[in-house]
C-alpha cells in the first residue's frame, strides 16, 4: 500500500495536533516502556553478560514493537489503513505534546520558580533545584530543539522509508535509549541503545538543521546560525542534539545552557522572549519536511510498482 503512505503522514500530523497525547497505561509507548522496564534493569543480569542482553533484547523489543505496524500495513484493505494509518503513525510522533510541556513549564513559572523547577522534571533529567528561571527554561527548550528530531523528523523519515514499521522501530529504538542510554548503572546494558539511537539520528538530525537553516535564512538570520553551529555545535554531548539547538540559539538570538556542561547561542534574547519564536521555528520545520516528504513519496510512486 506503499501509495497509501503519502497520505497518511499529514493526517497523522492532524490526529496529533487534534488529540495530542493521551495519558493511558494502554498506550502503545506507555506498553513498550513497561516492556522495557521489565528487562532494562541491570540488576536481573550478571556484569560479564550486560553487554550482550543490550543487543539481544534490543532487537527482541524491536521485532515485538514493530510486527503490530507491519502486520496492520500488509494485512489491511486500503480503505481501513487510511483511518488506522494515521491513528498508529500518530502513536510515534510527539509535535503536539513538546510544545505543551514547554508552556506547561512557562505557565509553572508563572505561578513560581518552585513550580517552574517541579514541572520541568517532565522533560529532563538534570536536577531542577538549582535551577535558575532562565535555566529551568532552557532546560524546556533544549528539550524541544532536541526532540524535533527524536519525536518528529526521524519518525517521519524512517515512515517516508520504510512505512509503518520504520516509524515503529524508531520509536523503540529512541524509547530504549530514553530510558537506557545513561552512564550510570545501566551504561552496560544500555550501551546498544545508546550507539543504536546515535546512528539513526544522524541523517535525519542533519536533515533538521538543513530546514532550520532554511528557514532562519528566510527570516535574514542565516549568518548568526552558521555562526553559532559552527561554535556550539558540538558542545552537548552526542554528535545530533548539539545541531538543531545551535541552529535554533544563534538564529533566534537566544541561549541554551545546562549549568557547568554546556553554552550554547549568543544569549542576546532571554528565553522568556524567546520561547514562542522556538516553537513556531518547530512548527515551520515539521510542515516543511511534512511537504517534502509526501512529494517524494508521490514522485516515488512509479518506482515503487515497476
Amino acid at each position: 500500500m506503499f501509495w497509501i503512505r503519502p497520505l497518511v503522514l499529514p493526517l497523522a500530523l492532524l490526529v496529533d495536533r487534534l488529540i495530542g497525547d493521551p495519558h493511558s497505561r494502554f498506550h502503545p509507548v506507555a506498553l513498550l516502556g513497561s516492556f522495557i522496564g521489565l528487562w532494562g534493569r541491570p540488576g536481573r543480569y550478571s556484569r560479564g553478560t550486560q553487554r550482550a542482553m543490550g543487543v539481544i533484547m534490543w532487537i527482541v523489543t524491536i521485532i515485538l514493537f514493530t510486527t503490530p505496524f507491519l502486520l496492520v500495513e500488509l494485512l489491511l484493505p486500503w480503505f481501513v489503513l487510511i483511518i488506522a494509518g494515521p491513528i498508529l503513525l500518530k502513536t510515534c510522533l510527539a509535535w503536539r505534546s513538546l510544545e505543551e510541556h514547554a508552556i506547561g513549564v512557562e505557565k509553572a513559572l508563572a505561578l513560581g520558580l518552585d513550580e517552574g523547577r517541579e514541572k520541568v522534571q517532565y522533560m529532563v533529567s538534570r536536577n531542577p533545584e538549582t535551577l535558575s528561571s532562565e535555566q529551568v527554561r532552557s532546560a524546556a527548550y533544549e528539550s524541544v530543539s532536541e526532540n524535533l528530531v527524536d519525536s518528529i523528523v526521524s519518525p517521519i523519515c524512517y515512515f517516508a522509508l520504510f512505512g509503518l514499521p520504520g516509524a515503529a522501530a524508531f520509536r523503540a529504538a529512541n524509547t530504549m535509549d530514553a530510558m537506557l542510554g545513561y552512564r550510570d548503572e545501566r551504561a552496560r546494558l544500555g550501551w546498544f541503545s545508546a550507539r543504536a539511537d546515535d546512528v539513526l539520528n544522524y541523517i535525519p538530525a542533519r536533515i533538521t538543521t538543513v530546514l532550520l537553516l532554511c528557514y532562519f535564512g528566510a527570516k535574514g538570520r542565516l549568518s548568526p546560525s552558521l555562526e553559532c553551529l559552527r561554535q556550539d555545535g558540538r558542545k552537548r554531548p552526542g554528535f545530533n542534539g548539539g545541531l538543531p539547538m545551535a541552529v535554533i540559539a544563534g538564529g533566534i538570538g537566544t541561549r541554551f545552557e545546562k549549568p557547568g556542561v554546556y553554552s550554547i547561542g549568543p544569549g542576546e534574547k532571554s528565553l522568556a522572549e524567546a520561547g514562542s519564536e522556538i516553537l513556531s521555528a518547530v512548527r515551520v520545520c515539521t510542515l516543511s519536511l511534512t511537504l517534502l516528504m509526501m512529494v517524494l513519496m508521490f514522485l516515488a510512486l512509479p518506482v515503487a510498482y515497476i
